[in-house]
């Protein structure tokens, strides 16, 4: 067969050239045109949005509903394009994914791994769903990543910030846009070195899921990196809603930093109990007790209120930045809810849109094809700078944000303030990391 050749997960690609010069597009032939699972049969495409809509992490999945509304219009043609007029790929047209009518299904996770796999499965296999998307909890992710690679089809994760989505769990049908843990504390470190010293001593508490052992792990080695001490680390149960009898150890321990390695309610609640409890008064070791949450969201910082005034963290994005692409989705988004988008938002927004664009440029919907068009994908434009889709890991790599609670907000939105863009080859890392080691990525699988 001259002029082809096969790559590492068995697509056929073209060496060829067109007469004029012009290369042959695409991953084509071969994997693409053989069965898979949910391939299209009439002139539209279906799309699984798998979000939770009860349980504590419910806002953000509220927030993900709006967004992946959004990118659906924008993908159909409908409304002003969003990030799509600023995406560094050229691919979408605007008149669906290969010319074929973006749909969409929706279930509740629950926040539970159990109810988002049944209900990822159901989507899959009733509503003929040719990607699976969504979550805001990596417990979640984790979970229906799996069920993805079973079934065949690519997992697009919303809210995963474990390092053991893109680590030891890493799938070849999985993709993650969101950062990590490792991330975060790398970004973090320097800047709470900065501000607070490198003599301090932390008490951590813990949200005890996949998430939270990663991120506690992380930020307990970054600090202890730049010396810091950790005087304990207690495991909070997710289903936790009254953090006093957690909070009121911390009092006699010696610590003078409390980290909360909580997310959405949890953290809301944990932070509302510490402060309660009075800590952001007292000294301890002659220094100003201190609170960190080392994951923010804004839509965590609106639960909590002014008790967020001064507190340190990391997001993925903001939508203050004033980037051209930032800026488009801020002005979609806001024309149609009346509000500026979250981190949750923006995420799978761009999940979506990377979808659509794989699928585009590998002119084919077989998950293998859409994976490699992904694989190794450079791209601009969609909020956070250069942006590198790397494929040792399906971990994505660009700058990341270190934020604060403002001290004088001008509005309910305006909660968080952006201290610091960490480059981001300051959070990269190799793929064997021992934080991210024990899993092999393994084969794409086309299912059926």
């Amino acid at each position: 067969m001259s002029g082809f050749t096969t790559n590492r997960r068995g697509l056929l690609k073209s060496s060829a050239v067109i007469g004029t010069g012009l290369a042959l597009p695409t991953i084509f032939t071969a994997s693409s045109a053989a069965a898979y699972t949910n391939a299209p049969t009439g002139n539209g495409v279906t799309l699984g949005f798998n979000v939770p809509q009860s349980g504590p992490y419910a806002d953000e999945g509220a927030d993900e509903l709006r967004a992946y509304m959004l990118a659906v219009d924008h993908l159909n043609g409908d409304g002003d394009g969003g990030m799509m007029n600023t995406f560094s790929s050229n691919a979408l047209k605007g008149n669906g994914i290969l010319g074929n009518k973006v749909n969409y299904v929706t279930g509740d996770t629950q926040t539970k791994s159990d109810a988002a796999r049944a209900s990822a499965k159901s989507m899959i296999e009733k509503d003929g769903a040719v990607m699976i998307t969504g979550g805001s909890s990596s417990g979640v992710a984790i979970a229906v990543q799996g069920l993805c690679q079973e079934a065949g089809v690519i997992f697009m994760a919303g809210l995963t910030h474990s390092n053991d989505t893109t680590g030891k769990d890493k799938k070849a049908n999985g993709f993650r846009h969101f950062f990590n843990g490792y991330m975060s504390a790398a970004a973090l470190a320097p800047v709470l070195l900065e501000m607070y010293g490198p003599d301090r001593t932390a008490y951590h508490l813990t949200a005890d899921y996949t998430w939270g052992w990663t991120q506690q792990e992380s930020i307990q080695a970054a600090t202890e990196a730049v010396g810091w001490e950790t005087a304990n680390n207690v495991l909070t149960p997710l289903a936790t809603q009254d953090f006093s009898s957690y909070v009121a150890p911390v009092l006699n321990s010696g610590a003078d930093i409390l980290v909360l390695n909580h997310y959405g309610g949890n953290m809301i609640n944990s932070l509302t109990s510490a402060v309660q409890f009075g800590l952001r008064d007292k000294q301890v070791n002659g220094k100003n007790f201190e609170i960190v949450v080392p994951l923010y969201s804004r839509l965590m910082a609106k639960g909590a209120g002014e008790n967020v005034k001064g507190i340190f963290g990391s997001t993925n994005w903001h939508w203050s930045l004033t980037d051209a692409g930032s800026q488009a989705f801020v002005k979609s988004f806001g024309e149609k809810y009346g509000f500026p988008p979250s981190q949750a938002a923006h995420t799978v927004y761009c999940q979506t849109l990377l979808y659509a664009d794989a699928c585009e440029r590998a002119g084919t919907f077989n998950p293998c094809g859409v994976a490699e068009a992904l694989e190794g994908f450079d791209f601009d434009g969609l909020g956070n700078g250069p942006t590198h889709y790397r494929a040792d890991d399906h971990q994505c790599f660009k700058d990341v944000l270190v934020v604060k609670g403002k001290e004088n907000p001008t509005s309910e939105f305006d909660l968080l303030e952006v201290v610091q863009v960490t480059p981001r080859a300051q959070v990269e890392y190799d793929p064997e990391h021992p934080m991210f080691a024990g899993g092999a990525l393994g084969n794409c699988n086309p299912g059926a």
